[in-house]
């Protein structure tokens, strides 16, 4: 391989331009590759298993599905907005966050993306692919992680390039796959029961909240990374056309998949999703094309943890954080991989995985919705004029980390719902005591309510900030 900072296609070349703007002769690409980009990464097992949730949550299939299009739409919408501001300075999404937060207060969002995708979803796809891996070919599972783990911290090594030829390429062989999962698991009439609700019960707004908020937070969870797959696009792309492709490739990847989900555990039963190995039981109602699903799953979860262990690294570098070396990109993606590859080793070794993934996926959430309203909320305010240059030279603010760190607390405080914490005004709203003594059905709003404080609450310090300079 060869070290490089020309903007050639070469998928071969080492990227070395980490966070720094692309220059104009360096743009290549086209906005239609966005819609690959984003949905071959949502092409694997852990997309089914959201929507599996619904079903473990207590909903039925058309609840459950209402539940992740709601989710998903709204996660879409700002991903497809975020995406278009790449093209305009060349810059990765975290950079761009530091109009909002400052060059201080940045260190907050841009170390929680590092955790979260560098380490986090790098984990938890790992033990997808892994456990996929390993039924397929009876490996032992600890060879099985090893492989899957080389495999996608070789490509987010090399960069940009490589990474937009793996998407796109393997998109259409598991679209492929998917579609034909697709087929068998819509044909099947018994996973369409729907169990008659009790006479007099109410609309299961704790279960439906819950999955709505795990569908948002596992497609939102992208959107810090939004414009790190678009900066490399000519300034004149159609942002439309780009905007589009980006949203609409992560709406439906994600909803497709999701509903398969919720209707196959419909029939293998709640006890299947918080299973020992969902991954198997759900191949199993597959019969012979089992085989090749668990072939896709492993390439889906390889083609997610691409982006999350590179957007991981150029999240650690929007720190600010300066390390001495031309290829200091592809050594934090190297990092990144050892210490998830640790954290995958011990999800694989635990056999209640899906509740640690439940878990997972709503607490991205939790830091996603009100990092996306307060960045939101700049760009309009700001009407993002300058932003590349305020971005590159970011000035001390306090609005932007005040506003997300009381809004995050808060909300989490007040209308979190997780397994071993309850916030206080949800748990007020609805919930029931089981005669064992636990809590159950108490609606999770963290998320909801994160945006919307997040967003108003930084505009009203950015105005009184503003004011105050004056």
């Amino acid at each position: 391989m060869t070290q490089t900072n020309t903007g050639t296609a070469s998928a071969t070349s080492i990227e070395i331009n980490d966070v720094s703007p692309i220059p104009a002769g360096e743009r290549h690409g086209k906005a239609w590759h966005l819609f690959t980009v984003w949905s071959s990464p949502n092409l694997e097992f852990a997309t089914v298993f959201v929507g599996a949730l619904a079903i473990g949550f207590g909903l039925n299939i058309w609840q459950g599905i209402l539940a992740v299009v709601v989710g998903n739409g709204l996660a879409a919408i700002t991903h497809g907005i975020f995406s278009t501001w790449g093209p305009e300075g060349g810059l990765p999404q975290m950079v761009l966050g530091r109009n909002a937060f400052g060059k201080s207060g940045n260190l907050i969002p841009s170390g929680l993306s590092t955790l979260v995708a560098g380490i986090g979803w790098f984990a938890v796809n790992t033990v997808s692919g892994t456990l996929a891996l390993s039924v397929l070919t009876n490996l032992d599972k600890v060879a099985a992680l090893l492989i899957v783990i080389v495999a996608q911290v070789l490509i987010a090594f090399v960069g940009h390039n490589l990474i937009q030829v793996w998407e796109r390429y393997t998109s259409y062989f598991l679209a492929a796959v998917w579609a034909v999962v697709l087929v068998i698991v819509f044909t099947n009439s018994a996973n369409w029961n729907v169990v008659a609700a009790a006479p007099g019960a109410d609309f299961p707004w704790a279960g439906f909240t819950l999955t709505a908020g795990a569908a948002y937070g596992y497609t939102a969870g992208w959107t810090p990374f939004a414009s790190d797959y678009t900066r490399y696009l000519p300034a004149s792309v159609n942002k439309r056309s780009l905007g589009l492709a980006a949203g609409l490739g992560n709406f439906f990847s994600t909803t497709v998949l999701m509903t398969v989900g919720v209707l196959a555990f419909n029939s293998l039963g709640g006890g299947s999703v918080f299973g020992d190995n969902p991954t198997h039981d759900f191949t199993n109602v597959l019969g012979g094309f089992a085989p090749i699903t668990l072939l896709a799953i492993t390439i889906g979860s390889i083609s997610a943890n691409v982006l999350n262990v590179y957007s991981g690294a150029m999240s650690f570098l929007a720190m600010g954080i300066k390390i001495g070396f031309k290829t200091r990109r592809a050594i934090m993606v190297a990092l990144a991989g050892v210490l998830g590859g640790i954290t995958a080793y011990l999800g694989v070794s635990d056999p209640h995985v899906g509740k640690e993934l439940e878990n997972f996926l709503l607490v991205v959430s939790y830091w996603v919705a009100p990092w996306i309203a307060i960045v939101l909320v700049e760009r309009l305010m700001s009407g993002g004029k300058d932003a590349t240059a305020r971005a590159l030279a970011p000035k001390h603010t306090f609005a932007g980390p005040v506003a997300f760190v009381v809004a995050t607390a808060f909300s989490i405080w007040a209308f979190a719902s997780q397994v071993d914490y309850h916030g206080f005004i949800s748990y007020n709203i609805h919930h029931f005591i089981l005669d064992s003594g636990d809590v159950v059905d108490v609606p999770d709003l963290a998320a909801l309510v994160g945006f919307v404080l997040a967003g108003g609450l930084y505009y009203v310090l950015a105005k009184l900030e503003g004011s105050a300079k004056k």
